[in-house]
């Protein structure tokens, strides 16, 4: 695998992103198309545009919604038994302080950097995408949703 780093670390899932949603997103443009060029099908046109939209939203939203609520409940035990090895503490309070996607951040930096960029987002409530921009030696996660 390759090193991963801020500028790599999204990840896509082929055959939803790049097959399913494609196929929707034309299929919708062809059924908006059609309402105006058949006009004596119209009501048809619509609602087959219709249809299509609730689709792509259904599957854009679903998966969205399983997916990364599963990943963040994983991220955030990730965070407190990682805080709990490195500082031999519960992380209750300190998990309070910070926002999630601060949380997320830091699990893409090694313990030294962890502790530092952790006090950092306590400090001065850095976002966690300037987190992830600090990270110098970046700690990969190819196990992501």
């Amino acid at each position: 695998m390759s090193e991963q780093n801020y500028k790599n670390h999204r990840k896509f899932y082929p055959p939803h992103h790049f097959i399913y949603l494609p196929i929707l997103i034309i299929l919708e443009i062809f059924g908006i198309y059609k309402i105006w060029d058949n006009p004596e099908n119209q009501l048809t046109w619509i609602l087959f545009s219709i249809v299509i939209f609730l689709l792509f939203y259904l599957a854009f939203m679903t998966r969205q919604h399983y997916a990364l609520g599963l990943q963040n409940r994983m991220v955030m035990l990730e965070f407190k038994q990682r805080y709990f090895e490195i500082f031999g503490q519960r992380s209750d309070e300190v998990a309070d302080q910070l926002k999630f996607s601060q949380i997320a951040a830091l699990r893409f930096a090694y313990d030294e950097e962890f502790k530092e960029l952790l006090n950092r987002a306590l400090k001065e409530n850095i976002s966690g995408d300037e987190i992830k921009r600090s990270i110098k030696n970046w700690r990969a996660d190819h196990q992501r949703v």
